[in-house]
């Protein structure tokens, strides 16, 4: 198996643009490309995919065992061509300052993937190699396959860096970007622009993108070079182990909100879902009427509610039917962007206060700064809707809001957070309602996926006999 992952110096060195356009020339020459994403991050993975045409997937040594990531990568590259990670962070950046724990690096080892660095060349001349050449002594376990230089101010200065490289460092140079605005991916305030966001305008404009990034990659990269870099790990590995569903098993249907604002979701988590029977139905809180019909339970993810509060709260047929959904006793789970369309009230950054679904008795106001960042482990302090009290599982948090006011709602979650210590009670529920801040990875602990179907399956029998 072919395979890459494209890591950087640091944060915001480029490596997202180096990465797609990597993608898009890769794909443009005919190849299956495989995306993956190191790290918690749900903004690249959705470039990712529209680009490349598959469903990307997150690798991460933190949320994750080295079996689970080693199983993600094979289920997902078997029948691609060549795999392309994207790192987070620089190379070696992780859970501490002592240790790769959690790191691209570490992630680059363990599935044994050649790494392509990208370095930020602006403003540099000779000192280049100084860096380059410490990425190169850092780790001698690691194995650096090239460099590519990003933001380079013309062609007579990248043959000075070029110059620079060659007489002191033994990696190969696999290309170079001049400094592109026209291909810059927009911000806001969890990171990138969405996907969904920035491709609204339709399958015109994702083409126009790929062609855009494809041609970048096509005059200034080695696609050569790339595409002959290897991924060590043997794709026929075990892979994830599904239990048979028993001949009595109920078919279920689980709503998931999908659209501009709810677009957070680890494609893993669904899988899980999948593999125990239960089929992902989408729908639209701000276009849609009403609910699908027929539904078991609703998974409502993260994302950018807050910017589309007017049409959320302006959607009251969808509002109604969700509160009816969940007044029947039927399952809803949400994480962090689902958690506050259940809410009362959401108040935007200018202090307008747009009405929710009035599911649980919080209302919520967007802060303008980081309320919580980072690694979370969960533990269940009572039994819940995904499992039985003592049940431990990783996620991660990261949010612009928080919980302005609340009225008597328990908690099932004890949260501790990696990077601060900080612990806190959280995961509010009310009957059959779980909602909290924290994006859990299922495979961090498969049995919680199981327990979600099953209380959904419990459900569905009970309100089947006494209907």
């Amino acid at each position: 198996m072919k395979g890459l992952l494209i890591a950087g110096t640091a944060s915001g060195v480029g490596k997202t643009t180096v990465a797609l356009a990597i993608m898009a020339g890769l794909r443009l020459r005919g190849l299956a490309v495989q995306p993956f994403k190191c790290g918690p991050d749900f903004l690249d993975t959705g470039h990712h995919t529209r680009i490349c045409r598959r469903t990307a997937r997150n690798l991460d040594t933190w949320m994750l065992s080295a079996d689970a990531n080693q199983s993600v990568l094979r289920n997902a590259a078997r029948d691609a061509d060549m795999v392309v990670a994207e790192g987070m962070m620089g190379l070696f950046d992780g859970k501490s300052g002592n240790s790769e724990a959690g790191s691209s690096a570490e992630i680059a080892k363990l599935l044994k993937l050649p790494v392509v660095l990208v370095v930020d060349a602006a403003k540099s001349a000779r000192s280049i190699a100084a860096v380059v050449l410490g990425f190169e002594m850092f780790d001698p376990e690691l194995r650096l396959a090239g460099v590519i230089l990003n933001r380079v101010a013309s062609e007579r200065h990248y043959g000075m860096l070029q110059a620079a490289i060659a007489s002191s460092c033994r990696t190969k140079i696999l290309g170079w970007l001049p400094r592109e605005p026209k291909i810059a991916i927009p911000e806001r305030h969890l990171g990138l622009q969405g996907a969904e966001q920035m491709y609204a305008s339709g399958e015109e404009h994702i083409e126009t993108q790929i062609d855009a990034l494809a041609a970048l990659a096509e005059q200034y990269f080695d696609l050569g070079g790339l595409m002959e870099l290897e991924c060590g790990l043997p794709l026929d590995g075990p892979a994830h182990n599904v239990a048979p569903l028993s001949a009595d098993a109920l078919p279920l249907r689980v709503g998931m909100a999908s659209d501009l604002a709810f677009s957070f979701y680890y494609e893993d988590n669904l899988d899980m879902l999948r593999e125990q029977g239960v089929e992902i139905v989408r729908f639209s809180p701000i276009n849609d009427r009403g609910l699908p019909d027929d539904l078991d339970a609703l998974y409502l993810g993260g994302g950018y509610p807050e910017l589309y509060a007017k049409q959320l709260s302006g959607n009251r047929r969808m509002l109604d039917a969700v509160r009816a959904f969940a007044d029947s006793g039927r399952p809803v789970y949400a994480e962090c962007g689902g958690m506050l369309y259940l809410s009362q009230s959401l108040s935007d950054a200018e202090g307008t206060a747009y009405p929710m679904a009035g599911v649980l008795p919080l209302s919520m106001e967007m802060t303008g700064k980081l309320v919580q960042f980072g690694y979370a482990t969960v533990e269940f302090t009572e039994d819940c809707l995904l499992g039985n009290k003592g049940t431990a599982i990783r996620g991660h948090s990261f949010h612009y809001s928080r919980i302005a006011a609340q009225d008597g709602i328990g908690t099932s979650y004890r949260v501790q957070y990696s990077m601060s210590g900080k612990e806190e009670l959280e995961g509010f529920h009310r009957g059959n309602i779980l909602a909290s801040y924290i994006h859990l990875h299922f495979r961090a602990n498969p049995v919680v996926a199981e327990n979600f179907v099953t209380a959904i399956r419990r459900v569905r029998r009970l309100q089947a006999v006494t209907a």
